[in-house]
């Protein structure tokens, strides 16, 4: 009653799983007891009459620290199925649910489970559509909601819808912005009336009021209070300090007593349990007791027990039978299952701790185990959970810290920066070991650093390095690596000054030991003045890493992007992103993904940057790393400028930045003025343009860079609008003070950004050697954009000289750059330039058919241009072989092609070069 809005929204679901272009995925929120579960069952009555396949999961509490449980419960009627997978596929899933012969030893790649649960799903549906249910998602198990937010991103094309319901407070951070939402709220006072009205017992009068005041439109509160005025109970009038869902809670144990003693003993099993298996309560329960012992809580509207699962009415009555029971009856519901459970060692672990009434080795001891378990299936959550519960229950402080130091590294790896904060915070007071209070500072630092929090990230770290510069000199430059990206995300000049402070007191040599950490402590503040000794510390750190070590290959990547090696860069970043993926360490990717979004930016790979943003984005909104959040935003907004959409660039950029203060934050300052810059000038609007670009440096009568290093890539840019602005006497200020701050030796990209500053804004008759000293190095085609450019602005110079024969190759060759990024403006400007040169002009269409791609699209057709099948692409892109068909059937008629014979002349020349 009261839900139409919410039913022809499940409804248009449904019919999305059979249609393309359509969301795929709605997530439905509601306060307990909104009906929820109710709405998921109206979608699966729906389905079944639209005879479509219906897959559910309902998340439980008890199992929300066990590894893949949710998934197991979705997947268990496909895996029949599994032995058709390809073998590595195949051998993943088995391996996660221990049905193979390595089961529990082998190491499972999470992206090779999640391919081979989107492929199993995806076969399932090519023969009959498929509709995926989730309840309580709030409780799944956090590896279960990487798989489900895996396959929810890769649902188009596919005959596949997902609903997913979950607390309005405890929706999955994987789910909570990305899809469409709808909010089963409070019901109307008119629908709250009706439903009152249909009950057994209709409550009338001051009673009938009052249920309506308290209930506050609350589905179950009405159905719940109406059913205790019916028993004779009173309803208190009035409000107070208690929340709604507590009361209702207390309310859900009124019918408890009047249950026979062995159906509450029951009940209070399948609450522990945590778990709908219907066989392990019955085993941890008397021999005596049958299935007919839950018969009575089954009339009574509590559970129902079906084809062997016992699921409760709504998980508020779990929480009502357990505060019901005291703690040693639930303790000895818990050793009950413990029991039951030998054959289980992860579950039964986790039952043992819920009994224990303190501290205990043994069972801490066997969580511990528990975890590594999960940890060697790639189930960092659930070893991070485990490991936190091992540790308060472990009664030696210093082995309690160590435990909670390996969880924050699981925790880590599992994407959660805050919640490493929060496991690293307990450890320095339950020891005293300077190693293991250093080791958790710089894991705090390190959670800190991944989000804005810039100078509390600082004042960690550093206060680690300075304390361990003499005694432990590789921990400090440790530390002082992680601070570095801290110290680069703030611009902070300060910073300068204490890095240099605290180097000088390390002993002599020891930065010769740790090349890599030296080289990014040491490039990351001061890329540009000090490039002639810092490269050389590259090539050293180049040769000493490590290439199965994330952190090295980042730092390395960090160090070539800063310095300018941007190809270079880029090739570390992406193998960097093999390893993770290898490794199933999801949570640094979202740092690597942006890192490697912005290399393949500046390198002109501008869809494999787009898809690399992309995914950085949702990586860290999941992980909580707002600085990548920002970043990743801030990224697609310059991308979507470039392209011409500046309204959309501009509002995109804005929104990244909404009620941020970046004063501490000066790189993402720059990049987002940057970004709004060329939205401005992507739309013609030169004064904007010029402020926008002109607040990356300062307004001291000798202007300075907001930022040491991201300032000066502006530098161009402005000098561009300013000459269209009649602003060059300000510009010309900017570009002289600046100038004398850069160090002799430059990088081959920032010479040619001040030397085509200096030909638009010097006298332009001296421009022309400027123009040929920004043109002349060779190595600037690792920036073609920039180079582009360059070429436009002097091919321009030269046609007003009259000089059209010199400037016709030059605007040839900025033009066919433009249109293969798709850098519309600027093709357009290119191409009027060409014509008032007299130069005929190619068609667009006929040059660049594939700017109308789709990022994914490109990517796929790109992959499918060199020869590999879509079972091949698929295993590639992690996506499954049916979606790739889908999207090479979309991108066909757009190359106006109709074979994959063609796709290689329909890209162009740039297939050649894409990243792969």
């Amino acid at each position: 009653m009261g839900r139409e809005r919410e039913v022809d929204a499940v409804v248009r679901l449904l019919s999305a799983a059979q249609e393309s272009g359509q969301p795929k995925v709605l997530v439905l929120t509601g306060e307990p007891g909104a009906g929820k579960s109710t709405l998921v069952d109206r979608a699966a009555a729906e389905a079944a009459a639209r005879n479509m396949r219906t897959l559910r999961v309902r998340g439980s509490e008890g199992e929300s620290g066990l590894c893949l449980a949710g998934a197991h419960q979705m997947l268990r009627p496909l895996l029949g199925a599994v032995d058709d997978l390809p073998e590595r596929q195949r051998d993943a899933l088995r391996g996660a649910f221990g049905t193979g012969p390595d089961a529990g030893t082998a190491t499972a790649d999470p992206l090779l489970l999640h391919l081979g649960a989107l492929t199993l799903l995806s076969d399932a549906a090519a023969e009959r559509p498929l509709v995926l249910l989730v309840d309580d998602a709030q409780w799944l198990d956090l590896a279960s909601l990487d798989l489900l937010a895996f396959v929810a991103r890769r649902l188009d094309g596919e005959r596949i819808c997902l609903l997913l319901a979950a607390r309005e407070d405890g929706v999955p951070a994987r789910f909570d912005q990305d899809f469409p939402h709808v909010t089963a709220g409070p019901l109307e006072r008119a629908a709250a009336v009706r439903l009152l009205d249909v009950q057994p017992v209709v409550p009338q009068g001051r009673t009938r009021a009052q249920i309506l005041r308290q209930a506050a439109g609350n589905p179950l509160a009405l159905v719940e209070l109406s059913r205790a005025v019916a028993h004779g109970r009173s309803v208190p009038a009035g409000s107070d300090a208690l929340p709604l869902t507590r009361r209702l809670e207390r309310l859900f144990a009124a019918d408890l007593p009047l249950l026979p003693s062995a159906t509450r003993d029951a009940l209070l099993l399948v609450a522990a349990a945590g778990t709908a298996r219907l066989a392990d309560v019955l085993r941890a329960g008397p021999a005596s007791a049958g299935v007919e012992v839950l018969v009575p809580a089954e009339q009574a509207g509590l559970i129902r027990v079906v084809d062997g699962q016992v699921t409760f009415r709504h998980p508020l009555v779990r929480s009502a039978v357990l505060d019901a029971a005291s703690f040693a009856d639930r303790r000895a519901a818990h050793l009950a299952l413990a029991a039951a459970l030998a054959a289980e060692p992860e579950r039964r672990a986790w039952q043992l701790a819920a009994a224990a009434p303190g501290p205990d080795p043994h069972v801490a001891d066997a969580l511990a185990d528990s975890a590594e378990r999960s940890r060697a299936r790639g189930g960092h959550a659930a070893a991070a959970t485990a490991l936190e519960r091992a540790a308060d229950l472990t009664p030696d402080p210093r082995q309690r810290a160590e435990r909670l130091l390996a969880a924050a590294r699981s925790a880590m790896f599992a994407g959660h920066p805050q919640w490493v904060g929060e496991l690293t915070g307990q450890v320095s007071d339950l020891t005293d070991d300077p190693r293991v209070r250093a080791e958790a500072s710089l894991w705090r630092g390190w959670a800190l650093g991944v989000t804005l929090a810039h100078d509390e990230a600082l004042a960690v770290l550093l206060a680690v390095a300075e304390a361990t510069a003499a005694p432990a000199p590789a921990l400090a430059l440790g530390a002082l690596s992680t601070a570095a990206t801290s110290a680069y995300s703030s611009g902070d000049p300060f910073y300068q000054g204490e890095f240099a402070r605290i180097c000088a007191q390390l002993p002599e040599g020891a930065e010769h030991d740790a090349p890599v950490d030296a080289a990014w402590s040491r490039a990351a503040l001061h890329p540009h003045t000090r490039r002639g000794e810092l490269l050389p510390l590259l090539e050293r750190a180049r040769a000493a890493l490590d290439p199965d070590s994330v952190g090295e290959l980042a730092a390395v990547g960090a160090t070539a992007w800063v310095l300018d090696e941007t190809e270079l860069a880029a090739r570390l970043f992406a193998q960097a992103m093999n390893v993770l993926r290898r490794a199933g360490t999801a949570g640094t990717n979202a740092t690597v993904a942006q890192a490697l979004a912005l290399s393949h930016y500046e390198a002109g790979a501008w869809s494999a940057a787009q898809a690399a943003a992309e995914d950085a984005a949702w990586m860290a909104r999941e992980a909580g790393a707002g600085n990548v959040t920002v970043g990743s935003a801030v990224l697609l907004a310059t991308l979507q400028a470039l392209h011409g959409d500046h309204e959309a660039a501009r509002d995109r950029a804005q929104q990244a930045v909404h009620g941020l203060d970046l004063r501490k934050s000066r790189n993402l300052y720059v990049r987002y003025r940057h970004a709004l810059g060329l939205a401005a000038l992507a739309a013609g609007d030169h004064d904007s343009a010029y402020e926008q670009l002109r607040a990356v440096f300062t307004r001291d009568f000798r202007p300075q860079a907001v930022h040491y290093h991201a300032s000066w890539y502006c530098l161009a840019d402005l000098a561009a609008a300013a000459v269209r602005a009649d602003r060059v006497r300000d510009a010309r200020s900017v570009l002289a003070a600046v100038e004398d701050a850069l160090g002799p030796i430059r990088s081959p990209r920032i010479h040619a950004i001040v030397q085509r500053a200096a030909a638009l804004l010097g006298d332009p008759d001296d421009a022309e050697p400027h123009f040929l000293a920004a043109l002349a190095d060779p190595a600037c085609t690792q920036w073609p954009f920039e180079l582009a450019l360059s070429r436009l602005d002097f091919a321009e110079w030269l046609r007003r000289r009259r000089r059209v024969a010199e400037a016709r190759p030059m605007l040839s060759g900025a033009l066919e750059v433009f249109r293969r990024l798709g850098a519309q403006p600027w093709a357009d400007r290119a191409a009027a330039e060409l014509r008032a040169a007299g130069a005929p002009l190619t068609s667009p269409a006929a040059v660049v058919p594939a700017a109308e791609l789709t990022p994914q699209e490109r990517q796929i057709a790109e992959l499918a241009a060199l020869g590999l099948t879509n079972r091949d692409i698929a295993a590639r892109l992690y996506l499954s072989p049916r979606t790739v068909g889908y999207h090479l059937h979309k991108a066909f008629p757009k190359l106006g092609i109709r074979s994959r014979a063609q796709l290689r002349d329909a890209l162009g020349p740039a297939t050649a070069a894409a990243p792969h």
